[in-house]
């Protein structure tokens, strides 16, 4: 019992590293709160880390299900995700590049948008393919099946939901500290540079899947 208990301890402390990383690499995820919390501020991008996580968790409960396995072996399924994923990058690029920076520090102005930077994380994370293929092919090498499935699935779903709070958070509290250098005229060019990658991302999604 006591060498099966750290195998179990050795196999989550191997997942919190590997979720760490993917977590930390840069992807529309990252940059999403970048970009909401140079142009929103602090609090309206945890909101939309909020709405990241959210998904991030409908992703894993989808996965889980039969509905996500027959999604990554139906290829006219998985392509049009990865296409409507595609999409919506290219969408979010040229609604960055058309936006001012500092448009929205006013709290009324702040307020109205909060429920929409929630609503765009759900979105990007569910039309994200990558997530699927995480929760399909990556978590269930983490599952013992000798134990129950649920606990362990709960387990490591929320605990990679709990880091990715932690990691965007770091992000977004990085890039709120660089507002007073953003404040002088970098933070336009900083949306149309995280503006051209939400689009360059865009495309490469989208041409991934062709041979």
């Amino acid at each position: 019992c006591v060498k099966l208990r750290r195998n179990a301890v050795a196999l989550y402390v191997v997942f919190i590293g590997m979720a760490v990383v993917t977590i930390v690499s840069p992807g529309p995820g990252v940059l999403k709160s970048l970009t909401n919390s140079l142009n929103y501020g602090l609090k309206p991008a945890m909101v939309g880390i909020g709405g990241l996580t959210c998904g991030v968790f409908l992703v894993a409960v989808l996965s889980a299900t039969g509905l996500g396995l027959i999604i990554s072996a139906s290829a006219t399924a998985f392509t049009v995700i990865r296409l409507l994923g595609a999409a919506y990058l290219v969408y979010l690029g040229i609604k960055l590049w058309r936006a001012p920076s500092g448009e929205l520090h006013a709290d009324a102005q702040t307020a109205k948008h909060k429920h929409e930077l929630f609503f765009e994380g759900i979105v990007l994370q569910l039309s994200n393919p990558n997530a699927l293929l995480f929760f399909l092919s990556v978590l269930p090498q983490f599952i013992d099946h000798s134990r129950a499935y649920l606990p362990q699935f709960l387990l490591l779903v929320i605990t990679f939901c709990l880091l990715m709070v932690l990691v965007h958070g770091s992000y977004a509290l990085l890039a709120h500290r660089a507002k007073n250098w953003l404040s002088t005229g970098g933070g336009r060019l900083l949306n149309q540079l995280s503006a051209v990658l939400f689009i360059v991302l865009g495309v490469f999604l989208a041409l991934s899947g062709q041979h």
